[in-house]
């Protein structure tokens, strides 16, 4: 599980829904898909239309991951700063209730606008 004091997910980049679909597949519910994809060096963070989920690669060969599924319904704030001219990376961290905090900093040619409005799209209702 996601450690919610320390809680964070570096360097993510934008990586093709195939990259991640073989792996999450199987914990999907009916109806589910994958909104956008990101990837930092070994670990990954998946939106979907009904959560985030977030996969931590442990170990050496990287055969143990953790999967936390974050819903969307316990999000209780979120936080979005968008890239400068010379600090490139964005950041999105998002409040969940009686748990705490989870920080995603994205570099490149990450939406964070578009990431932020999938999320008030749910968490707005």
């Amino acid at each position: 599980m996601i450690d919610f004091q320390n809680g964070g997910f570096f360097k993510l980049r934008p990586v093709p829904f195939n990259n991640v679909m073989p792996v999450l597949q199987p914990l999907f519910i009916e109806g589910e898909q994958i909104i956008a994809c990101f990837q930092g060096i070994r670990d990954s963070v998946t939106f979907t239309t009904k959560r985030i989920i977030a996969i931590n690669v442990q170990g050496i060969t990287g055969k143990k991951k953790d999967y936390t599924s974050l819903p969307y319904s316990k999000i209780q704030v979120y936080s979005i700063e968008s890239a400068g001219v010379f600090d490139l990376d964005s950041e999105l961290e998002l409040y969940f209730s009686g748990l705490g905090k989870v920080k995603f900093e994205f570099v490149g040619n990450a939406d964070i606008a578009a990431i932020s409005r999938v999320i008030s799209q749910y968490v707005l209702r």
